[in-house]
Order: C-alpha cells, then sequence, then structure tokens
C-alpha cells in the first residue's frame, strides 16, 4: 500500500447517462494499463448533477507514465466534457497513506 495513489476526477453534468457512457467507453480502453488497479464512477446521493470517478494506481510512477503518454488525451476524451471546471482544479491525486479494511 506505501507507493499507491488514488486518482479523483471531478464531474458536473445533468446529462448521467451520457456521463456513464463516456466513462464505460473510458474505462474500457484503459483496460490493461499498466498500473492501473481498477476505477469506479460514484454519484453524489445529495446532488444528481454531481459525479467522481476514482481510480487505482499501484503507485505514483505508474499514474505518471500513463498521465505523459501519447494514449492519455484520446483515451480519456470521452469525459473531459464533463468535467467540473466552476472547481479551480477538477481533479486530484492523492497518495494512499493508511488503511482499514477491505480496499475500495
Amino acid at each position: 500500500m506505501p507507493g499507491k495513489v488514488r486518482v479523483l476526477l471531478f464531474h458536473r453534468t445533468a446529462d448521467g447517462e451520457g456521463l456513464r457512457a463516456a466513462y464505460r467507453r473510458t474505462s474500457e480502453e484503459l483496460s490493461g494499463t499498466p498500473g492501473l488497479l481498477g476505477n469506479e464512477l460514484l454519484g453524489s446521493v445529495h446532488d444528481s448533477a454531481e459525479f467522481i470517478v476514482i481510480s487505482d494506481w499501484a503507485d505514483q510512477e505508474a499514474f505518471d507514465a500513463w498521465e505523459t503518454g501519447a494514449s492519455h488525451r484520446d483515451s480519456t476524451a470521452p469525459l473531459r466534457p464533463y468535467r467540473d471546471m466552476a472547481l479551480a482544479r477538477p481533479f486530484g491525486v492523492y497518495r494512499v497513506l493508511d488503511g482499514f479494511g477491505e480496499p475500495c
């Protein structure tokens, strides 16, 4: 667990079905990416227009290699229109420091 990172991408849209379809396309495209452990699409229970995509990576190096790679922009293009651009930064990268129970 010491090297694992979690990336959160914040999205806002009234078109939840469009976002879900974009998430599925992107997830299929990223299947087999070295270092990508998995991802999830979360929908807010308080705001039906608020969504987060969470991806888990083996370590910062694996994420950085993918993010700076040639396929990054094309692979994530379907999700880009849904980003919550009202935020100063519509994403976050977090190092997992500790955990308890079953991993997310």
